[in-house]
């Protein structure tokens, strides 16, 4: 069992080393591809530096490593000590110093002259790069621990934090490689944001339906029946008719959202039935829908070519 428990440590860490690997020469990638070829420069460290560099001439990766230091010895007095420490120093060194080495073996220009397509590739090859990097438990370092600090020490929330710190770097990119180029850092920090949301998190393939009616044992048991979903159950009260009612909440997967609906209405067409997006759901009851609700989800999701597994909690 120890043995068993060992190897399994040693799987986790190597993965979170080649994650953090990944990201990191990713992110370094990114900027000579995308970012520092068409004056890109979408807030954080790597903004700042790429503006430096405009204006001194300073190497992009230096000057990232030397305005790094102060966050981290900041972010390891409040943020986690050696454990923060070890992740974000291999990160930081990987990354920085990466936009110097790699400099020698990628030209000067960008891979394209539309700045647009730049700043849409830069938003999204840095978004997997900070993805991977998170979700190796490490961090780029950067104004991100600055935020993460100021949002212990006073309350404000992360994101006013970020639009404050972010937007003081794309307005200075603006004041030097000019508006234009402020703009599009904007549209590359948006979609940065995005991309690396969708890879922490994944694409949005479950559905949450809150079901509200008179006739909870029949809706549940038609949707059991019919889908082999699980449904669990809480009483509830309307607040303007002060009507009992039941609520029903269940997990789908998105192609048979739809088969759903037929079935809950058929069992209680007054029922109201509201879905929302979810990104994972594990455990309760797992099951293929019933073998002609496979067909009407077929011919109402031509798109979908392969049918996914039913996910849902009960």
């Amino acid at each position: 069992m120890r043995e068993f428990v060992r190897r399994m440590n040693l799987r986790a860490r190597a993965l979170r080393v080649a994650l953090l690997t990944a990201g990191a020469l990713l992110a370094a990638v990114n900027v000579h591809l995308f970012l520092a070829p068409s004056n890109i420069a979408p807030g954080g460290v790597t903004g700042i530096a790429i503006i430096v560099n405009e204006l001194t001439g300073w190497p992009i990766g230096l000057t990232m490593l030397v305005l790094n230091v102060p966050l981290i010895a900041l972010g390891f007095r409040h943020l986690g000590r050696f454990r923060f420490l070890v992740s974000t120093l291999y990160t930081v060194l990987l990354y920085n110093l990466g936009v110097d080495l790699l400099a020698h073996w990628f030209p000067a220009t960008a891979l394209t002259d539309d700045v647009l397509l730049n700043a849409l590739y830069g938003g999204v090859v840095g978004g997997i790069a900070t993805g991977l990097i998170y979700r190796g438990g490490g961090t780029s370092a950067g104004t991100g621990i600055l935020g993460r600090v100021l949002q212990m020490r006073t309350g404000i929330p992360i994101s006013q934090i970020y639009l404050i710190t972010d937007g003081a770097v794309v307005l200075a990119a603006g004041l030097v490689f000019g508006w234009e180029a402020g703009l599009y850092a904007l549209i590359t920090l948006f979609v940065w944001g995005l991309a690396a949301d969708f890879v922490l998190e994944g694409p949005s393939v479950v559905r949450m339906a809150f079901i509200v009616t008179d006739r909870p044992q029949e809706v549940a048991d038609a949707v059991f029946r019919e889908l082999r979903l699980g449904v669990t159950a809480w009483p509830a009260e309307g607040m303007f008719t002060e009507t009992e009612h039941a609520v029903l909440f269940c997990t789908v997967s998105r192609p048979y959202e739809r088969s759903l609906r037929q079935v809950v209405a058929g069992a209680d067409p007054k029922a109201f039935l509201v879905t929302g997006h979810g990104h994972q759901a594990s455990g309760g009851v797992y099951g293929p829908p019933h073998r002609t609700l496979r067909g009407r989800a077929r011919m109402g999701r031509q798109a979908d070519i392969a049918r996914p597994q039913e996910e849902t909690q009960e």
